[in-house]
């Protein structure tokens, strides 16, 4: 299967009641488009997409290739069709400084790049979130964005964290029109990127 007709922007709300990294991913008009469920005391990162909340139905699933996620990759699976879609790495070294990921195609030649907009957002927000008091605000204006862009460079999405005290939020746009097989596959590696992201701090 694949995502379409999506009325962006997209908004990936965290749970913050769960022990589990799960979060929502809603349309511009507040429909669900997924429920994202990383599974706790897996050695192996392993991450399903459901339908909605009440997880009835599994639409996709995201492994990891190895347990450590240094220079891991994610396998992107469609359940209901059985389908590789492809799959999401990390570049490793160059990943501490400025996260870059790349995404492959399900043929495994590399299609996309997620590219971490400024990396001294990151840096600023990890200093700062050390100093007592104002490291509990630096959520409100400490927001990293990520570029996805094909092998010429060419944008397609944006991905923003949104002001939040906990990071619980983030919105993905679209800049540009992109097929429904290639939005299908950025999409899901951004939901795997998020988590991954996410957990750095």
């Amino acid at each position: 299967m694949v995502l379409k007709n999506l009325n962006y922007p997209l908004d990936f709300k965290f749970k913050i009641t769960t022990l589990a990294s799960d979060f929502s991913i809603t349309d511009s008009n507040g429909n669900y488009v997924g429920y994202v469920r990383q599974k706790l005391f897996k050695f192996k990162e392993d991450v399903v997409v459901f339908n909605n909340e009440s997880r009835s139905q599994e639409l996709f699933n995201i492994k990891a290739d190895r347990w450590l996620d240094f220079n891991a990759s994610y396998r992107i699976t469609d359940v209901v069709n059985n389908k590789n879609y492809g799959r999401l790495a990390r570049k490793g070294m160059r990943s501490f400084w400025k996260a870059t990921y790349n995404i492959f195609d399900e043929n495994d030649q590399p299609k996309f790049q997620i590219r971490e907009d400024n990396a001294w957002v990151k840096v600023f927000d990890s200093f700062l979130g050390e100093i007592p008091v104002i490291g509990m605000f630096t959520g409100y204006f400490m927001n990293p964005s990520y570029t996805v862009t094909d092998n010429n460079g060419k944008a397609y999405f944006q991905l923003k964290k949104m002001p939040s005290m906990i990071g619980r939020r983030f919105q993905l746009i679209r800049l540009i029109d992109i097929n429904d097989e290639d939005e299908s596959l950025v999409v899901l590696s951004f939901l795997m990127m998020v988590l991954l992201e996410r957990a750095r701090g």
